[in-house]
């Protein structure tokens, strides 16, 4: 059987020699941990070690939550959630012998699950005991996700050498392992971006199963931190533009790194992905990063390079994307896996091309815009409004009242609605019906396009409704996730949806970045956040309280919605923020001290007059 050893001496030293198979082992000599030199040592080795262009990274020690003996000579260890490591023990002095270590994320009957489902992860390796010495346990290289020349897909992204085999576990199960054993000698050594700060995000509300479905989601971000940009989970660890935007939006509601989804976004540059829809993502991840960062220096030697990604050798003379049959037969996604898509039908003229092109368009005007570059940001500007005219005359279906597939087929589907709702492309007037219509028909999709349905529902008017969708019973919500006991969110909703489905994929912990944004309400209304809105969106939830990074400093959210609604805000310096409450039946008006605050009504909303910064209180009544 194959196996690696591989041993760091921060202070000690190693020495090699031959393992099963030709591979080589590691026998570490006296470790003395330095853990302030690992980031470090990241960063410095990059370069060398494959990793160059990603964000610094950095190995943590974790201690056990828990060590069991189910039975004479066996351990089973549990790290109480996954994350992407390799194991660190050392036996009591004198020890020798084999012992068999298992990794695994999944646990059966008490004991890791040798057989899990699909790709879930499980892997063992045999040690020969050094007592007393530690020694570093990983398991076998995994080609899949480790090839950097493969024609299939582009290069996998390698962690540092130094670090050794990494995979996803929580549990670790070592057979013939010695009497006595001290937990404090094994630990996980996991790794995560050496600049993720635990405590720059929180959200906390009334719902608690809405509180662990933020945990697990915000989660889910550190853990998929491992690898310096964006990758897939661990099937084969490389970036895809549609996961990656995904994964920035969450990862600037959770941090206050940006570093990583620029290094994500250039390595995509040089090593972009098939699908149809995921090259427009590209203009998402620039135009993110602008609004977030306001660093228009960042942006503007890239933004020729975006023009590529807007599907223009596609467009017909009318201005609408047309699909050959290659487009259609595979490049054109809708949705992944394929049987996510609500019966879309694929036809020349689709609809969710479009509207993927159009958004980007727009886009492309605001950030030309921004860069001076204002004839260019009007050619792009009239082009979208004289394309988007035309997309609401070709897919509306006037009797249904909702958005058809494509051009040339009646059929319907949640996708065709969502997108053009989530992307600003419905005329106002027909707004209400669409997120209606989605509203009713539910989570017909998978998780990639939940981040927009979501968005789409919470930016008109269904904000409870996309709260109940969240929660919802059965297989289909992040409360199934939480229930099944993962501790990294899902490829996709439910094993029965993606046999082979990742249990470590970032694209799935939407609401990491759904929460601060909707439910705290905060988002940037400017680029670099110079203005912000707070508009909680308070559903059934009785109270929530959190923090939302921004490059500026946190923005401190804490509402109440008993009898009254009530909200306090810490607004950092730099910031003015626009307030937008909400305006119950038979409210009058906003006040603040016992004093009227002027405000106008606005449907559902009261709209302060003013903007604010610092701490600030108001009450509806």
């Amino acid at each position: 059987m194959s196996f690696l050893i591989i041993g760091l001496g921060l202070g000690g030293g190693c020495v090699m020699k031959a393992g099963n198979d030709s591979l080589p082992t590691f026998i570490l000599q006296p470790f003395q941990p330095v853990m302030i030199l690992r980031p470090i040592l990241s960063l410095l080795l990059a370069g060398l070690l494959g990793t160059a262009g990603a964000a610094p990274t950095h190995l943590v020690d974790q201690a056990p939550e828990r060590v069991v003996r189910p039975d004479g000579g066996k351990i089973l260890i549990d790290f109480g959630r996954v994350a992407f490591g390799n194991l660190r023990l050392e036996a009591p002095a004198g020890a020798s012998g084999k012992i068999t270590v298992h990794f695994g994320e999944a646990l059966s009957n008490g004991a890791i699950n040798r057989k899990p489902p699909g790709t879930v992860r499980y892997s063992k390796v045999e040690v020969d005991l050094k007592g007393g010495q530690p020694m570093v346990v990983a398991p076998p290289v995994d080609k899949r996700n480790t090839e950097v020349d493969s024609k299939a897909h582009p290069p996998a992204i390698l962690t540092p050498k130094e670090w050794g085999v990494v995979m996803p576990f929580r549990w670790v199960e070592i057979e013939g392992w010695p009497a006595g054993v001290e937990t404090g000698k094994i630990v996980r050594q996991a790794g995560f971006a050496s600049t993720w700060d635990d405590t720059a995000s929180d959200f906390r509300s009334s719902d608690e199963m809405l509180n662990r479905v933020w945990d697990l989601c915000r989660y889910s971000i550190k853990a998929t931190t491992f690898a310096g940009v964006y990758v897939d989970g661990d099937r084969e660890r490389i970036p895809y533009e549609a996961d990656a935007y995904l994964n920035q939006l969450s990862h600037y509601t959770t941090d206050n790194d940006v570093q990583m989804a620029r290094d994500t976004f250039d390595h995509l540059m040089k090593h972009g992905t098939w699908p149809t829809e995921w090259a427009p993502h590209m203009v998402f991840m620039a135009h993110a990063d602008w609004w977030h960062t306001g660093d228009t220096a960042w942006l503007k030697p890239r933004y020729d390079s975006l023009k590529a990604k807007l599907l223009m050798d596609r467009v017909r003379p009318d201005g609408l994307v047309k699909s050959e049959q290659k487009h259609v037969k595979k490049e054109d996604i809708v949705d992944w896996p394929a049987g996510e898509r609500d019966g879309y039908v694929f036809t020349p003229l689709n609809t969710v091309v479009n509207a993927f092109h159009l958004r980007a368009l727009t886009m492309m005007a605001e950030m030309g815009r921004a860069l001076g570059r204002d004839k260019e940001a009007d050619e792009y500007a009239a082009r979208e409004a004289k394309t988007r005219a035309l997309f609401n005359e070709k897919f509306f279906d006037a009797k249904l009242g909702i958005y058809r597939d494509g051009a040339d087929t009646p059929h319907t589907s949640l996708h065709a609605n969502l997108f053009p709702l989530a992307f600003g492309l419905i005329p106002p007037e027909r707004r209400p019906a669409v997120a209606g219509w989605l509203v009713k028909r539910g989570m017909k999709c998978s998780v990639y396009p939940a981040q927009y349905l979501m968005d789409a529902l919470f930016e008109n008017g269904r904000g409870a409704d996309a709260l109940d969708l969240m929660l919802a019973p059965g297989d289909r919500s992040w409360r199934h996730m939480v229930e099944s006991g993962t501790t990294i969110s899902w490829e996709a909703w439910d094993q029965k949806y993606k046999p082979n489905q990742d249990w470590n994929h970032a694209w799935g912990a939407a609401p990491a970045n759904l929460l601060p944004r909707h439910v705290l309400g905060v988002r940037a209304l400017a680029p670099g956040w110079s203005r912000a809105v707070v508009a909680p969106t308070p559903g059934k939830l009785k109270f929530a309280t959190g923090k939302v990074p921004t490059p500026r400093g946190p923005v401190k959210v804490d509402w109440k919605n008993e009898g009254a609604f009530k909200v306090e805000l810490d607004v950092p310096a730099g910031i003015q923020a626009k307030v937008e409450l909400p305006a119950a039946a038979g409210t009058k008006g906003v006040f603040s001290g016992g004093s009227a605050v002027p405000a106008k009504r606005d449907g559902d909303r009261w709209i302060l007059d003013k903007e604010v910064t610092g701490k600030v209180s108001f009450e509806v009544k």
